[in-house]
């Protein structure tokens, strides 16, 4: 038979969380359980350290429909560290269920290198993301209550931005009309919804630092304008307070562990092609709390995820990466070389030629921030042995520390020599910077970010965006950082562009502000801040049996 995520997670050995905890450091007063193998951190009751623990960043090449493993080598590096009797704890995202039961999956890792229990956080694991639901829909409840009870904020129908969401990908939802049967059912005005992972609550929640910064996040969050097109907050209607006893339980990290007993904070989800794509500050920082080494993941590519986690994590957190890893497959490789998804089981060292522009490109963003990154190249069962040693050779060449992985199949084992270069990064000391200064202007970090890091020629906003532009200016909103809303499969804004395209302008549609989390959403081409289901969703090969274990869950 052959293995699944889901039948190795089965049959692996899970200890109980508090034995974890234990050897983490966290006293049994800090913990709130959640059954035997699932519980809640109460940071406020952990020992302080007098020296916080270094972080390891784990990236990618731009994503492929083939995959490339990020969160499975994140874990397995995590292990390996492990097994090198490094003092060593994994921190990443909480899974969606719109990715879990659309296309892209979960976001335990994956083979013998995964977080547990793997049904439980790919579900609906401690209630975090319902409860972000609840609050962002509470919210909704409100601006609408206040519409229908008089609107003494004179609250422009036509201008409320906040959204409602849902969980889960729902391509019907996204624009509605509400309201509708009379004057007793509310003011009738158009809506629409998003994928709860791209609610602002997500972000905040993500970048808050206690539960005082919490609560005073969610009240600088814009719901809309009035007739006067002045902006009003969360504060001015009062629900801050609400909206912090909603997400009290939610803020507090989970602590899970991997197959090979290494303590995981999962925490905090938003995307990475919409969002921030980084799990929440709390968590890292609870991790570097406990372990001398803390491997981290940020979403997507390093155009997306890396470059967010630099300047706007980074940048909040107060802290930089050590040391960086870009995982690359030859399976992308030969996608960005131009090889179709139906053809990748062919030998095709060309191709893997071609598309390690792509990963080149990566390279030079991340040595743009000062860091030099180590590439692990993350086997998969077809490679060939001449397309890897090209690969070998190519980075050898350019003087780029690289590593076979094997932690799918062989967990910690397989990934001792990419641990063992990681390892010597950290003992070298970065000479990280920032690509583009608080101060510098709207413009001048929009190009900064299409120029070093997408690498292209220029930026151009539409005539919508230009007006909004206009107004954040006014409200002097301009000088937050840029959250950029792009494709993940392309360094451009257009999809179907792969490899290294050259010469191209990014296109900003809208500009979103979101004061709650500190950045400026930028929309380029078709993104969509609520996904669809593609043709076969994931969910229609699960099950459940008469026992209660899962079926078809990766």
């Amino acid at each position: 038979m052959a293995f699944t995520d889901l039948s190795i997670a089965s049959e692996a050995t899970i200890l109980p969380i508090l034995e974890i905890a234990e050897k983490a450091g966290i006293s049994k007063d800090a913990l709130e359980l959640y059954g035997n193998f699932k519980a809640k951190i109460n940071v406020d009751q952990l020992r302080p350290v007098q020296k916080m623990g270094q972080v390891v960043l784990v990236t990618a090449i731009s994503p492929t429909p083939a995959g490339e493993g990020k969160s499975t080598v994140t874990v397995g590096l995590a292990d390996a560290l492990k097994q090198l009797k490094e003092s060593v704890a994994v921190a990443l995202r909480e899974p969606s269920l719109g990715p879990v039961m659309g296309m892209k999956g979960g976001a335990t890792g994956g083979g013998f290198a995964q977080v547990l229990p793997m049904e439980d956080i790919n579900l609906h694991f401690t209630g975090d993301i319902h409860a972000i639901t609840s609050a962002n829909n509470a919210l909704a409840a409100l601006i609408d209550n206040h519409l229908h009870q008089k609107n003494v904020l004179h609250i422009d129908p036509r201008r409320i931005t906040w959204k409602r969401v849902l969980d889960i990908n729902d391509r019907s939802l996204r624009q509605v009309t509400i309201g509708l049967g009379g004057p007793g059912q509310g003011i009738p005005r158009q809506d629409g919804f998003d994928i709860t992972v791209a609610s602002e609550i997500m972000a905040v929640l993500c970048l808050a630092t206690s539960l005082a910064d919490l609560k005073e996040r969610l009240a600088q969050m814009v719901i809309g304008y009035t007739y006067d097109k002045a902006p009003v907050t969360v504060r001015d209607l009062g629900a801050e307070g609400a909206l912090t006893l909603l997400l009290k339980e939610a803020f507090k990290p989970n602590l899970v562990q991997t197959i090979e007993g290494t303590p995981a904070i999962v925490h905090g989800g938003p995307f990475a092609n919409i969002a921030h794509g980084c799990n929440s500050l709390i968590a890292t920082n609870t991790a570097r709390q406990l372990a001398d080494i803390v491997v981290t993941e940020a979403g997507f590519g390093a155009d997306l995820g890396a470059e967010k986690f630099m300047h706007i994590k980074s940048r909040k957190g107060g802290f930089n990466p050590d040391a960086v890893v870009i995982v690359a497959t030859i399976r992308a490789l030969k996608m960005h070389g131009g090889v179709t998804k139906d053809s990748l089981s062919a030998e095709n060292v060309d191709a893997v030629g071609h598309g390690m522009v792509n990963l080149a490109k990566h390279v030079d963003t991340i040595r743009q921030f000062g860091i030099e990154p180590v590439i692990a190249l993350n086997r998969f069962s077809g490679d060939s042995d001449e397309e890897l040693s090209n690969v070998l050779a190519w980075a050898k060449k350019e003087g780029i520390a690289i590593a076979l992985t094997e932690v799918w199949e062989k967990g910690g084992k397989g990934g001792i020599a990419l641990a063992k270069l990681v390892k010597q990064e950290l003992q070298r000391p970065t000479n990280f910077n920032f690509l583009y200064k608080e101060e510098d202007s709207f413009e001048e970090k929009l190009r900064t970010i299409v120029q070093k890091v997408y690498g292209g020629a220029d930026v151009q906003l539409s005539d919508v965006a230009q007006k909004q532009l206009v107004e954040l200016k006014n409200f002097g909103w301009d000088s937050l950082p840029i959250c950029m809303a792009k494709t993940q499969y392309s360094l451009s804004d257009q999809p179907k562009l792969m490899g290294r395209p050259e010469g191209f302008t990014i296109t900003i549609r809208e500009i979103i502000p979101k004061l709650g989390a500190g950045f400026l959403v930028c929309l380029t081409g078709d993104i969509m801040t609520m996904p669809g289901l593609p043709k076969k969703p994931a969910a229609l090969s699960m099950d459940v049996t008469a026992d209660g274990n899962a079926i078809g869950l990766f």
